[in-house]
């Protein structure tokens, strides 16, 4: 019995002392396609996302002087709209901070909603449909330049730079193909209002053969193929554009522009043959800080970059700067903070507009040549 009395004073002692040490957790949401034919872009967006979190705990984060630890829940939309609005709810439920994400833009914008109406902001690193951010609602950002930007740029370039007179349109029916294809041709038509669009076809995110639309194009003979889609289906459509004897230069946005597409198109990739582009711009001094990114990350994670993880990167970095700022976690505290964040990430100075659009979004081209992807230039 005295043993007992003892121990109770003891035991609530320690229990008091352990909830006094107890950090506080901070929960930052991740959404990407970990599953289906974009898993690799996918897993490279979480790769980012971790890397940012694993720092950030390393160096001791704090927030109003006390120490915190970020947790990072991930979860899996596999591009697809109805998976991606219940992994939404499912991270309200949890009650994260904040959410990174979805990658894809018709996953993006039905989940927007939903994080919204628990008023929790969203930072999507990839999701480019302008749609997005003009649906009035406060929380929601991107850290990449919008459709209008990125199929308006390849289209002037097209024209402008590639010389492009009878160019043939292909897009795959989701909300960013179909998007990125149409601003495509609206750039191409405002730079030259003589360019003929000699054809205009559409395929599905899950198709493996085009023997049909690439036969039906190669009659009316274009100088450039533009594809609105993910390099799941641009690869092997080069493949069979080369089975086909189609010499016309290909082009597509960002969803294409991955280190992936070099073994997914095989000998179809050709050599400068692949025009591409993604958004942000990396110039001068700011080549070195990402430069060092491309490094650490192939440490940690022994893999090559595809398109967006320093996107994605940066977008956690940001929303924990903002959340410093505000000397808050809670997303009602912090969300000022964000619309007036002002971050020099890996990928360039990140700030936002009235409707959570990055300012001043640049894109970089790129093409293909020996087995590589090659940066072409910045256009701003």
């Amino acid at each position: 019995m005295q043993f007992t009395t003892k121990l109770i004073p003891l035991a609530v002692a320690l229990a008091f002392a352990g909830s006094a040490g107890a950090q506080e957790v901070v929960k930052i949401g991740h959404v990407a396609p970990i599953s289906g034919a974009s898993a690799h872009l996918g897993k490279d967006n979480e790769n980012g996302a971790k890397m940012a979190i694993d720092e950030l705990n390393a160096k001791g984060f704090m927030i109003n002087g006390k120490k915190v630890t970020l947790q990072l829940l991930t979860e899996d939309d596999a591009a697809d709209p109805k998976q991606g609005t219940a992994v939404a709810q499912k991270l309200v439920d949890a009650k994260v901070n904040g959410v990174v994400g979805h990658l894809n833009s018709g996953t993006t914008v039905p989940a927007s909603r939903i994080y919204n109406d628990a008023g929790i902001p969203q930072i999507s690193p990839s999701s480019t449909i302008p749609v997005y951010t003009k649906q009035g609602f406060k929380g929601a950002f991107r850290v990449v330049a919008n459709d209008n930007k990125l199929g308006g740029t390849l289209g002037h370039y097209a024209v402008d730079k590639l010389h492009a007179k009878n160019i043939a349109v292909i897009d795959d029916r989701t909300a960013y193909g179909q998007g990125v294809a149409d601003e495509f041709v609206k750039g191409a038509k405002a730079k030259f209002p003589g360019v003929k669009i000699v054809g205009k076809e559409f395929t599905n995110a899950n198709a493996t053969d085009f023997t049909a639309i690439l036969t039906s194009i190669k009659a009316k003979k274009p100088d450039l193929i533009f594809f609105g889609g993910m390099d799941s289906v641009g690869g092997p459509m080069l493949k069979q554009m080369k089975a086909l004897g189609i010499n016309a230069k290909f082009m597509g946005g960002d969803g294409i522009c991955s280190e992936a597409l070099i073994g997914l198109a095989g000998a179809g990739i050709g050599e400068s043959n692949v025009m591409c582009a993604q958004a942000g711009g990396v110039e001068g001094a700011q080549e070195k800080v990402m430069a060092d990114f491309v490094v650490r990350y192939k440490k940690k994670f022994n893999a090559d970059i595809q398109i967006y993880a320093p996107n994605v990167y940066d977008a956690v970095m940001v929303m924990a700067t903002a959340m410093q700022n505000a000397k808050s976690a809670d997303p009602a505290k912090y969300l000022p903070e964000l619309k007036k964040i002002k971050y020099q990430g890996v990928t360039g100075l990140i700030q936002f507009d009235a409707f959570g659009d990055i300012k001043d979004g640049a894109m970089t081209l790129f093409t293909y040549k020996d087995g590589k992807k090659i940066k072409v230039e910045v256009i701003h």
